[in-house]
């Protein structure tokens, strides 16, 4: 065979199908990866566009959905709760100065609201105790402290007598027992007393809406006011009615020496005119004030077996009491008719006071006369409770943790109802 006629091919067929079909599976797979290469930047534009539109397309993820920009309002299912101000045991204070107190905004309950229905009486707020009581103390139903007529002479305003309720809340006391009759005359502005004497009060200088307020704060401080009738049925040389009740023979015949330290007397509940004027006298207070608690008498309501001549005036008491308790329900039936008197034994033998038939709600057994404490702890058991001195406090912590004492009175001999209340405070608190 001359030259010219030899083969010039490539040569493909003499190379073997399995080395061909290797060198295909790696020009498939260098394709399908070039995108991972980078070989487009080698390759001529449009060259590269083709291998690019050539590569395997990723499925996109699902993304989130799109958040609130920061300019936009957050928004919730369930707002958030405010915080709420602590709510912790105030402290306690001996010496406490209620100028400091920042004034209140004065209450809404009218001076003279108009009388409520006896059908639909409101309840009387509940004692304020700790939720879970830690203490005897705390445990007492009623834990009360004396305040005399005379706590809101000098025309104690609002922000004062606000500030002393809750001076006394502190010290633990649940119970202010108030004066708002004593020596023949009201505390508060009576139309009654002006029928019936031609002036209004007495004759101390108060402002007119002082138990408005105090019945207010004590109620926002889950606490009870009991209206105090200080002196029940007796007074003395200064009431401002004696010279028309010696005039009129209102007053029981002799000189009422219960007390050694002053002359009483008796202003006789027998007498027609007299009866009238307690029982409208009562009727009108719960009329004016109809939030009060309870109504309290005291070892004043009675006769002292001591006053000349052998008269026996238990049954007259007794259905005079029962009388005035029965129109004060009429006007009010929730409020408590209470009493704070001698042991029934000593009230009906020496005073008349057969008050174990009066029908009265509450009796507290007075314990002032140290001498007898145990035999009158064992009457004040089966009552309500007790009434001491601040001059027995050296009694109290025996009264605290006897549980058959259901509530604890204190009466502030020395006159000093602030210091008596920061005295059983650290009694009771005492390890």
């Amino acid at each position: 065979m001359s030259p010219k006629n030899k083969n010039t091919g490539c040569g493909c067929t003499s190379i073997p199908i399995s080395v061909l079909l290797v060198l295909l599976g790696l020009g498939y797979w260098g394709f399908t990866q070039l995108h991972k290469l980078n070989l487009s930047q080698f390759l001529p534009e449009a060259i590269a566009k083709v291998v690019a539109n050539a590569q395997p397309t990723t499925p996109p993820v699902p993304q989130p959905a799109a958040t609130l920009s920061s300019q936009s309002p957050t928004i919730s299912a369930t707002p958030k709760p405010q915080r709420s101000a602590p709510s912790s045991r105030p402290t306690i204070s001996a010496t406490p100065n209620p100028q400091r107190s920042a004034p209140l905004p004065r209450p809404t309950i009218s001076a003279t609201p108009e009388p409520q229905s006896a059908q639909s009486p409101s309840p009387a707020p509940r004692l304020q105790n700790s939720p879970t009581p830690q203490t005897p103390w705390e445990k007492k139903a009623i834990r009360g402290i004396y305040l005399s007529r005379y706590q809101v002479t000098n025309n104690a305003n609002e922000q004062m007598i606000r500030s002393r309720v809750r001076y006394y809340r502190q010290q633990g006391m649940n119970t202010i027992i108030h004066g708002v009759w004593g020596n023949g005359c009201t505390m508060y502005n009576s139309d009654v007393m002006q029928k019936t004497f031609g002036f209004k009060s007495c004759p101390n200088q108060f402002q007119d809406q002082w138990l408005v307020w105090l019945i207010d704060e004590a109620h926002k401080q889950g606490m009870q006011v009991h209206a105090y009738f200080e002196k029940g049925i007796k007074i003395d040389e200064n009431s401002p009615i004696f010279d028309l009740a010696v005039a009129r023979r209102w007053i029981v015949p002799g000189v009422d020496r219960t007390y050694p330290s002053i002359d009483h007397y008796v202003l006789d509940v027998e007498i027609p005119e007299v009866s009238s004027l307690f029982k409208q006298i009562s009727v009108e207070f719960v009329r004016k004030y109809p939030q009060i608690d309870a109504v309290q008498w005291d070892d004043y309501l009675g006769y002292h077996a001591a006053l000349p001549g052998k008269v026996d005036r238990t049954a007259r008491l007794t259905t005079f009491v029962q009388q005035m308790r029965s129109e004060i329900k009429k006007q009010n039936p929730r409020v408590s008719f209470d009493l704070c008197h001698h042991n029934p034994y000593w009230g009906k033998r020496y005073f008349a006071a057969d008050w174990q038939n009066w029908g009265i709600d509450r009796a507290f057994i007075q314990i002032y006369n140290d001498a007898n404490f145990k035999e009158e702890l064992n009457y004040a058991r089966n009552y309500e409770g007790v009434a001491v001195s601040d001059t027995q406090l050296h009694r109290l912590k025996e009264l605290v943790n006897d549980s058959r004492i259901r509530s604890i009175l204190v009466f502030p001999a020395k006159g000093k109802p602030e210091e008596a209340a920061a005295a059983v405070n650290k009694v009771v608190i005492a390890p």
